[in-house]
């Protein structure tokens, strides 16, 4: 896939924008606009598993490439899964294979630049179309949510 980066402004402290980011409370509200009951099973820390998940139980697997709380995370993905079943030799699973999300969060006179940048993996190019859609109206609902609570 192309490196996509995506960029907003956020009137918010970095430690806020990351808890919208990366807690369960959050989680699923901005990433609704991906999928429809998106969440996450994660401890959030480097080195760890990830399943994102969607009502099926079906997604894609990572692991925490790099966690420097309030400042940086490296999602690397590694796998699919299918109904609770994880698998890293299918097809999708190849798709989402080395790919890259990682999340920058720069404090910039009080308010939060937050930078995300995909990279890697073998999407088609319907699947980049996507993202480049659905990422801007993900980063809108955190920003609504950071800078409303």
């Amino acid at each position: 896939m192309e490196n996509i980066t995506f960029n907003v402004e956020i009137n918010a402290s970095p430690q806020k924008v990351w808890d919208v980011l990366f807690t369960d409370a959050n989680y699923p509200t901005w990433t609704a606009v991906f999928c429809e009951g998106s969440h996450a099973v994660t401890d959030w820390k480097e080195g760890s598993k990830a399943l994102f998940l969607d009502h099926k139980k079906s997604g894609m697997i990572g692991v925490i490439d790099r966690a420097i709380p309030n400042e940086f995370m490296a999602i690397k993905g590694i796998g699919e899964i299918i109904k609770g079943i994880e698998n890293y030799d299918s097809s999708g699973a190849k798709m989402c294979s080395g790919s890259l999300e990682e999340y920058t969060l720069k404090n910039t006179n009080g308010k939060t630049l937050l930078t995300v940048q995909l990279s890697g993996g073998n999407f088609p190019k319907d699947m980049t179309a996507f993202f480049k859609n659905v990422w801007p109206k993900a980063l809108d609902t955190v920003k609504t949510i950071a800078e409303g609570e």
